[in-house]
């Protein structure tokens, strides 16, 4: 086998303008567009990567919020819970209050009541003891000395109760 030179030449030059040809017209546009594939690939990447990173802050964000409104909802209940106990001890103060002054009226009444009908028996027991110390004595004594004689009496009755 031999190798003829001037085939072998012819070939490579024809290979030489090939390649040259292809160089220029195929593969620097080829190229081109691999290199913007390229970048848009790691632009995507890049992007995707920021995404990410935000999608991760923005979950960190939303744990604490989340994490703060229970907090803010366990303060409300506790203060709620502080304001009806507090709420409810007033109302119990209040009855009391009020159970208390309804007693202090109900034993001034009590009284007052007790002092009308110990006045309403003196005056019964003055007019029945005239009466019947009349009938004892028989004899007719003035209505002035009667009523002295009633109220001596009442007072000596009233000083020994």
């Amino acid at each position: 086998m031999s190798i003829t030179w001037s085939n072998f030449f012819i070939q490579l030059v024809s290979f030489a303008i090939l390649f040259w040809l292809l160089s220029r017209f195929a593969f620097k546009p080829l190229f081109g567009v691999m290199e913007k594939r390229r970048q848009l690939v790691q632009e995507q990447m890049d992007n995707a990567q920021t995404n990410r990173a935000d999608a991760e802050r923005l979950i960190e964000e939303q744990k604490q919020a989340l994490q703060q409104a229970r907090k803010e909802a366990h303060d409300i209940i506790e203060q709620a819970r502080t304001t009806g106990s507090r709420q409810a001890d007033e109302i119990v103060q209040a009855a009391r209050n009020e159970s208390n002054r309804i007693k202090d009226e109900a034993v001034r009444e009590i009284e007052a009541e007790k002092n009308k009908a110990v006045a309403a028996l003196k005056a019964q027991v003055s007019g029945l003891s005239v009466l019947i110390a009349s009938k004892i004595i028989e004899k007719q004594v003035d209505e002035q000395s009667q009523k002295q004689l009633v109220d001596q009496y009442l007072q000596n009755v009233g000083n020994k109760s």
